[in-house]
């Protein structure tokens, strides 16, 4: 009877641990996509489409959501077919699987969205090539379970999308005064009242709506997420001494 509730007890505390330590890699991954490894701020992939249609928060919500679309469905069906893909092939393999998915969104976009498909032109096949989606198969969705890979394709695809949101905002308020200027594009017919003007504007600014602006902005952007880092590598610091200080007081 003894040692069948310590049998219990162990089985227990090994399914706690189990747990925990999944909540802590659900917390890393969400960490590393949203801030610590952002693919657009940190690994700086995929600026090619996200410095060319980043002009209006519209664009860059619609490539976002369809390369986060990608990098989640790329990112299961690799981690499904790991242990059936020699690894010599894998990478043109890991690219076959990313080409589905984007035709598949392709497709989808012009039956659905179709001027926003045109608006973003040859960006959308393109999503083949960002190297985010093909490095998230290759150092994450390879090595571990479909679960913990979905979760990893979202919050790259959700990181990726934010700083294309926060860029294309930037560019459409200092270009043209406005936001969410075209919404119905990617909403439908009555996302126009989303529509927000600021103030009005004779002549768009060029250096903001074209790519040269995009690259000024995407360095703003980053200058601001390494200033954030430093603040909190600081205040780490100084918390850190000051724990050593009241030890030693307490000691003493």
């Amino acid at each position: 009877m003894s040692e069948s509730i310590a049998d219990t007890g162990v089985a227990g505390e090994a399914s706690t641990e189990t747990t925990n330590g999944r909540f802590d890699e659900i917390r890393t991954l969400t960490q590393n996509g949203l801030w610590s490894n952002n693919p657009a701020l940190v690994q700086l992939l995929g600026l090619c489409p996200l410095l060319a249609v980043s002009g209006t928060v519209t664009n860059a919500l619609g490539l976002g959501i369809a390369t986060m679309l990608v990098l989640i469905g790329s990112n299961v069906t690799v981690s499904l077919v790991r242990n059936f893909v020699p690894s010599e092939i894998r990478i043109p393999v890991f690219v076959m699987v990313i080409a589905t998915f984007v035709t598949l969104i392709e497709l989808f976009m012009n039956a659905f969205t179709y001027g926003l498909f045109m608006a973003l032109g040859i960006f959308i096949p393109l999503i083949v090539t960002n190297c985010a989606i093909i490095g998230r198969a290759e150092a994450y969705a390879s090595k571990n379970n479909w679960q913990l890979s979905a979760i990893d394709g979202f919050m790259m695809g959700l990181g990726f999308t934010l700083v294309l949101v926060l860029l294309g905002a930037m560019r459409e308020i200092i270009g043209q005064g406005t936001l969410f200027d075209g919404a119905e594009l990617l909403l439908g017919d009555w996302a126009t009242v989303l529509r927000i003007e600021l103030f009005a504007v004779d002549y768009p600014l060029l250096l903001a709506v074209l790519p040269p602006g995009a690259f000024i902005g995407m360095g703003f952007i980053i200058a601001g997420k390494n200033w954030i880092d430093h603040k909190r590598e600081q205040r780490s610091q100084t918390d850190s001494v000051r724990k050593v200080e009241r030890a030693r007081v307490t000691s003493a």
